[in-house]
């Protein structure tokens, strides 16, 4: 069996896996109430079940991979310096839902993660940058995004999502 043994609860990836921070915090929130117009910034928003948050215009069909899109609150600094840019950049600039810190979201990939008391969330997938991030950003916008973009979404348990509510790393099913 080559390295490493997915699934060998003994090996070291295994091991390695499981000590990753349990707990983050939502720093930010936005909806994108109509296509290609500005986010709407909120402090709560409601998830629904299998569907997206209401009052953002994406209608992803029950079952889909891209319910809601999170990103890491880290990486707008570090997307902000491949520009060039002092600081940090607006979260409403690259058109995601969720801003989560504390978490290195990339390694919760097919894992499932609790928002505050009621919502629980699938990560499903990267969220790579489309080529408008040129128009957001300036010439090389999407470079910078690329490995940043942050993650996609199912919402398997719906309810509030408040700015400040802690995100949890659920233990595998």
């Amino acid at each position: 069996m080559p390295f490493p043994y997915f699934g060998d609860d003994k090996s070291t990836i295994a091991r390695l896996l499981g000590t990753l921070p349990q707990q983050g915090r939502i720093e930010w929130i936005g909806l994108r109430p109509v296509r290609r117009e500005a986010m709407q910034v909120v402090a709560e928003a409601e998830a629904e079940t299998d569907r997206h948050l209401l009052g953002d215009h994406a209608r992803p069909r029950p079952g889909g991979k891209r319910q809601i899109t999170l990103i890491q609150h880290e990486h707008l600094a570090a997307v902000a310096g491949f520009l060039g840019l002092p600081g940090s950049l607006d979260p409403a600039r690259l058109r995601r839902n969720l801003v989560v810190s504390g978490l290195n979201l990339l390694a919760l990939k097919n894992r499932q993660i609790r928002i505050g008391s009621e919502v629980v969330l699938e990560i499903t997938g990267e969220c790579h940058p489309c080529s408008r991030m040129e128009e957001e950003l300036g010439p090389g916008g999407y470079n910078a995004m690329r490995g940043h973009g942050g993650l996609t979404a199912r919402i398997l348990q719906g309810g509030l999502v408040r700015v400040g509510d802690g995100v949890a790393v659920l233990p595998k099913v």
